[in-house]
């Protein structure tokens, strides 16, 4: 009896999944197991909504296995002990899963390969990094010609969904542990059944005659944008866990462009496929410079500012900026934020209050659901402009147009600062330019029910942009 153990740990899928299927092909038996680590799921880094719709995952893996004559065996504890039992104990001839790119995985799964017989296949990006390299074999370190190269690649993966629809035969005496409860409730509802549904929402038009508006993906450009409307797929939590796989949202994203109906929604659809390059690219930077998860990319010395109060002000949504608040409130909430919003409130604490980066990395990681090592290190160091691609020291965005443009009648805002549900349209994205009168009207006296702004905006502006240019000017070359 040939055993094959499958190692999972952000594939919480059946379908297109190249370990599972290898696996059913090589063994008899396959061993479907996924290891809680302590270190992982105690982290500084972990958010308990994260681990809450994981828990729930592996609940929903479970069930779909069970329909497969199979059952996930959970254990606890250290990755390379855990497996050694179960290959020793069970005479397990592989174990199989799939890389991943933290520094903390590669140093976990270089002890685990070093004595077991571990195969590695496919990878959480469409194109596993070291696929796609300069002609001097050098990694990109800028987007648009990775993104060049990426697509010459993914041009010849055909696009077609592998199911795995034989069964998962698994042994029924090998001991587990039960999938742990959590308090932690979430605005996404975990499963790979529900990221196809998303997926599926998002990229397809449905048949049903009375349906009179286009998919999402196809007015992408401008939905994606709006805080007040579900302009996005809302797909990166399912992403994170691999309950979707990165292939299958390239499949849709290319079935879309292909049945765009004019030309506007093919730029749409492209516009999005551009999203899931920009992820594959993180993991890429990530795999080839670790040093990212702790260090700038570019070599540049900023004097940050470690104002731990102001900070608090921040991370509470307590700043006096309606945009910066409503998205903080709603990440501490729900566990999730608006790419936008999430553009707006890191440039605030990067470029406004000039706090490191890694504070507000950190703490995005502390809450949100699709919390993913690479995708949240490449996005604040592109704002703080000290990564890749990053954005130019003097692109500072300001709190209040990006409200004025992207949350126009406040909707966004008044949703999340119920204390600004009265206060009139004209002043909703700047409150403490009510005269008092309509402040006691609107019952938002500014200092008392919504606090004033901590730092004057212009002023913050101009701090950030004298400080770049004195230090860390000749490191930038503008030119890319």
């Amino acid at each position: 009896m040939k055993r094959v153990i499958w190692w999972i740990r952000r594939d919480l899928r059946i379908s297109d999944n190249p370990r599972l299927s290898t696996a059913i092909s090589m063994g008899d038996e396959v061993i479907p197991i996924f290891i809680l680590d302590p270190i992982l799921m105690n982290s500084d880094y972990t958010s308990e909504k994260r681990k809450a719709f994981l828990l729930s995952g592996l609940r929903i893996l479970d069930s779909e296995l069970r329909k497969n004559d199979s059952y996930l065996i959970i254990r606890e504890g250290n990755a390379f002990e855990e497996l050694s039992k179960l290959t020793y104990e069970y005479q397990v001839s592989s174990i199989l899963a799939e890389p991943d790119y933290s520094t903390y995985s590669i140093n976990r799964d270089k002890e685990v390969a070093s004595k077991l017989p571990v195969y590695w296949i496919g990878s959480p990006s469409i194109l596993p990094p070291g696929s796609v390299l300069k002609s001097d074999g050098t990694p990109y370190t800028v987007f648009t010609p990775f993104s060049k190269a990426w697509k010459s690649l993914t041009s010849n993966i055909p696009i077609k969904n592998s199911s795995s629809n034989l069964p998962i035969f698994t042994p029924l005496h090998i001991p587990s542990l039960s999938i742990p409860t959590s308090s932690s409730s979430t605005l996404f509802k975990p499963g790979e059944d529900e990221a196809q549904h998303r997926l599926s929402k998002f990229t397809q038009i449905e048949t049903d005659t009375l349906r009179n508006s286009l998919p999402a993906i196809f007015k992408y450009n401008s939905g994606r944008n709006q805080l007040d409307v579900e302009g996005t797929s809302q797909l990166s939590p399912y992403l994170r866990f691999g309950m979707l796989s990165a292939r299958q949202a390239l499949f849709a994203s290319e079935f879309a462009i292909q049945n765009a109906n004019n030309q506007d929604a093919q730029m749409n659809a492209e516009s999005w496929l551009n999203e899931l390059i920009w992820r594959d690219f993180y993991i890429h930077i990530l795999h080839h410079f670790p040093h990212v998860r702790r260090q700038n990319f570019r070599k540049i010395n900023i004097k940050w500012e470690y104002n731990s109060q102001i900070f608090e002000y921040w991370a509470n949504g307590e700043t006096g900026y309606p945009i910066i608040d409503a998205s903080m409130r709603q990440l501490i909430e729900t566990g999730w934020m608006h790419n936008r919003a999430r553009m707006i409130v890191a440039s605030f604490l990067t470029k406004d209050l000039l706090i490191d980066w890694r504070w507000g990395e950190k703490w995005f990681m502390q809450h949100l659901i699709d919390g993913d090592p690479a995708a949240n290190n490449g996005g604040w160091q592109w704002i703080a402009g000290t990564g890749t691609d990053a954005a130019p020291f003097f692109r500072i965005f300001n709190p209040i147009h990006q409200a004025q443009k992207f949350d126009p009648k406040g909707n966004f805002v008044r949703k999340w600062l119920p204390e600004l549900q009265l206060v009139p349209n004209e002043y909703i994205h700047e409150p403490w330019k009510m005269p008092s009168e309509i402040q006691r009207k609107s019952k938002c006296v500014i200092g008392k029910d919504y606090p004033a702004p901590i730092i004057d905006h212009y002023w913050a502006r101009q701090r950030t942009l004298q400080v770049f240019h004195e230090q860390n000017l000749k490191n930038f070359n503008l030119s890319e």
